[in-house]
């Protein structure tokens, strides 16, 4: 394998994109119907997603039983990183970056653009992987982990831009934002993520995956995005003596 930094991050992006085309030249042959219905399987498909990364990272075996754990956690990051989220408001600046690259992007008459973007960036940008893989990336030039997140997103961007529209498809800025600058910082942040707190964000971001696919399900019930800020306060948990 080459090593080449920052490799990971173009695969991951040209996966997305070419998920997102694929995804509008096959919603092209599709009814209203069908679409509805693949949006719920998307939908679904998320939702489990979501609680499998949960429920690993609550659940464990201890003196042969089955025990839970890092409810405080949870409950603490989500709560302040709501807040937060709620004072700068995450999902109106999201919102309004979908509307203004609906525009630049001649897609004004696309009337999902930017629920599919809103939804498809925080799908792909949420979770471990694209951390640990970014910093494995801008460590070592290892992109192994993002080239297999890129096969996974490519999958999931087809998917829901088959049922929510192109908009999909430019869900691959914020992934390069996100996992570009994780890279470029890895010196920096690698010592920050251990064990610990690289846990307590997988299962933290694993509920805002869930919440996701909620949405996906039952129409906006959660502000997501507003959500967001609870996975930095789960990595701070990680060196709190709780």
């Amino acid at each position: 394998m080459v090593f080449v930094i920052g490799l990971g991050t173009v695969l991951n992006a040209a996966g997305i994109v070419l998920g997102g085309l694929l995804g509008m030249v096959c919603g092209r042959f599709l009814s209203e119907r069908v679409q509805q219905t693949l949006n719920m399987a998307c939908g679904v498909s998320v939702l489990f997603l979501g609680i499998a990364g949960a429920m690993e990272g609550m659940l464990s075996i201890k003196d042969g039983a089955l025990s839970s754990g890092g409810t405080m956690m949870i409950v603490g990051s989500l709560a302040l990183g709501g807040l937060v989220g709620e004072l700068i408001d995450l999902e109106s600046g999201f919102e309004r970056f979908g509307e203004w690259l609906k525009i630049k992007t001649g897609n004004a008459r696309e009337q999902r653009f930017v629920e599919g973007f809103v939804t498809a960036s925080l799908t792909v940008c949420v979770g471990a992987m694209a951390i640990v893989g970014a910093i494995e990336d801008g460590m070592f030039g290892d992109w192994s982990i993002l080239a297999t997140k890129a096969v996974l997103d490519l999958i999931i961007v087809l998917v829901m831009t088959c049922s929510l529209g192109r908009g999909c498809l430019f869900s691959a800025i914020p992934v390069v934002l996100l996992q570009g600058s994780v890279t470029a910082l890895a010196r920096f942040i690698r010592p920050v993520m251990t064990d610990a707190a690289l846990a307590n964000l997988s299962l933290v971001g694993s509920i805002l995956i869930f919440c996701v696919g909620l949405n996906l399900v039952w129409g906006k019930k959660i502000r997501v995005a507003n959500l967001l800020p609870a996975i930095v306060f789960a990595v701070i948990f990680a060196f709190l003596p709780l």
